[in-house]
This record gives C-alpha cells, sequence and structure tokens, in this order.
C-alpha cells in the first residue's frame, strides 16, 4: 500500500515470528496458497469489477515502464501496486483451499494467515485495504461447489465487514453475525435490515467482558437455532485494546473465548469445520499475540 501504510508486510511477519518463538509453528501443518480461479472469485464480485481491477494492475505496469508512479489509488485509504492482483488471488485462494481441505477432512479446520484483507470488498468495489472479500468468496463456494446448504460467516474485526454484508445480504443459506465498533469507519455504509445478518455495535471503549454477555445473548442463540454445517470467519484483531486503529478493549483471552464458543457451534452442528481468515490487526505485537491464541484454540494445543 506505500511507505507507512498499516496494512503492511510486517504484519504476516509478526504471526510468523510469534507462531516461531511460541513453539506453536512446529505443530501446524503449513500450506502454500495457489492461485484462486476467477470463476470462483465470481461467485461473490460481478466480472465487470473483476476485469476492472486486473486492468488497472496491469495500467500500473504499463505506466511504471514509462516511469509513471509505483501506487494507483482506490480509494483514499487504499492503493494497488503491481503485485496487489497476485496477491489478492492467492489470498482468496488461500481460503478456497482451506475449505478444501477441511469439507475433504484432510484437517479439522484451518486459519488463512493472508494478505490483503477482503471483509469491506463488495461485490463491485474495492475499498477498506481490501479487494476480494474472501470469506464471502469461500462461502459462496461452499455452497456452489461443495453442496453445503447452510453456512455462517462470524465477524469480530473492530471494523464492521461492509463488503461481505453486501454480499451476502439476503441469502438465506448465510447467517451473518458480528460485532463492531461504532460509529467508526465505514462511516457512510447504510445496513441492510436483511433477516440473516446479526449486527452487534458497540461503543467505543468496550472491553471484553461486555462483548462476551452480548455474543452469549445475540450471536449464540442466533448459531444454534441456525446449524451451520460449516463456519467462515473474519478474524480481524484491531479491536485489541494496544491497537490504535479502533478504540476497544479486547485482549488475547478474549479472542481465545470468542474462537471457542465459535468453536462449541462448529462441534455441534458443523463437525467442527472452521475456516478462519485474517482480516484487521496493526499493532504487530498484539497481532502475534491473538492470532497464537486463535490458533491455540484451533488446533487444541
Amino acid at each position: 500500500m506505500g511507505a507507512g501504510h498499516p496494512e503492511c508486510p510486517e504484519r504476516l511477519d509478526a504471526i510468523e515470528d510469534r507462531l516461531l518463538s511460541s513453539g506453536l509453528e512446529v505443530a501446524l501443518d503449513r500450506r502454500e496458497a495457489p492461485i484462486a480461479p476467477l470463476n470462483d472469485i465470481e461467485l461473490a464480485h460481478g466480472r465487470r469489477y473483476v476485469n476492472a481491477l486486473r486492468g488497472l494492475s496491469e495500467g500500473l505496469k504499463e505506466e511504471i515502464l514509462a516511469g509513471g508512479p509505483a501506487h494507483a489509488q482506490v480509494d483514499p485509504d487504499t492503493s494497488i501496486n503491481v503485485h496487489t492482483w497476485d496477491a489478492a488471488l492467492r489470498s482468496a485462494g488461500a481460503v478456497l483451499a482451506a475449505t478444501d481441505a477441511v469439507i475433504a477432512g484432510e484437517m479439522p479446520n484451518a486459519f488463512c494467515s493472508v494478505r490483503p484483507p477482503g471483509h469491506h470488498a463488495s461485490r463491485d468495489k474495492a475499498g477498506g485495504f481490501c479487494f476480494f472479500n474472501n470469506v464471502a468468496i469461500a462461502a459462496k463456494y461452499a455452497l456452489e461447489r461443495h453442496g453445503l446448504k447452510k453456512v455462517a460467516i462470524v465477524d469480530f474485526d473492530v471494523h464492521h465487514g461492509n463488503g461481505t454484508e453486501d454480499i451476502v445480504a439476503g441469502d438465506s443459506r448465510i447467517l451473518m453475525v458480528s460485532f463492531y465498533q461504532h460509529p467508526f469507519y465505514p462511516l457512510d455504509y447504510v445496513h441492510s435490515q436483511a433477516s440473516n445478518l446479526v449486527n452487534m455495535p458497540v461503543p467505543a471503549y468496550t472491553k471484553g467482558m461486555e462483548v462476551r454477555e452480548l455474543i452469549e445473548s445475540t450471536w449464540m442463540p442466533r448459531l444454534e437455532n441456525f446449524a451451520p454445517e460449516m463456519i467462515f470467519i473474519s478474524a480481524g484483531f484491531d479491536a485489541h485494546r494496544e491497537d490504535d486503529m479502533g478504540q476497544m478493549g479486547l485482549v488475547e483471552q478474549d479472542y481465545a473465548w470468542i474462537t471457542q464458543r465459535i468453536k462449541d457451534v462448529a462441534r455441534r452442528h458443523a463437525k467442527g469445520r472452521i475456516v478462519s481468515c485474517l482480516e484487521g490487526g496493526y499493532a504487530l505485537s498484539a497481532l502475534g499475540r491473538s492470532v497464537e491464541a486463535h490458533i491455540r484454540v484451533l488446533a487444541d494445543v
């Protein structure tokens, strides 16, 4: 995204370093992310949009050869460089490959440590550091390619997953539950009133115990009643108290607790099947620690 941007390569380095230093890395089945096929991307995004994004990437390569800029702005916070197209395809490809592996029984669940994130990408628009909506693509993929009947999306990023909501609103096969700081980015988004959405806006400075109580009273009854066959997580860790991208007060133990509650639902209804995908999280130390806590619960270690 350019020098000084919070959505930086060091985010994945921080996760990798934490997994290595904690000893957790040796317990994991590590896999490289493949390129996502465009016909699977188009389960959640319009073909025109996908072609436009690819055209922007190719045009940027030509501009650089002619001495032009290394980045092109997509919105005030989001830029694209010559590697973004491939990175976004692999980001989505990771979640699709994880979905295949979990449904095939090769692994009970998976965490996708990927950039760029995805939950602000709507059907026909990039934004909020996001280009392809990884979790929405995977949810549609599980339904359309694997024949599942019902899947859930859980989003615990500090920012509302407006792009995911745009893609899944009104699809009765998908239940989306989320909490997020409000009012906050994206301020201009008009929420859908579709019955398959459980939005849980919370004010700035909300702490973990308050979020836990809301999850028990709001998320859990809907998830239990819906009985999803698979759960996808938009795992943003920017609601951590050390992350100044938001003003919430969660800590690692809260992310572990939330993960366990999701895992409880998956065990009862979804054969334990969970695919989690990295979204936000910009305070590097807190990000690494929070991802470790999340993965320890998923991996039972």
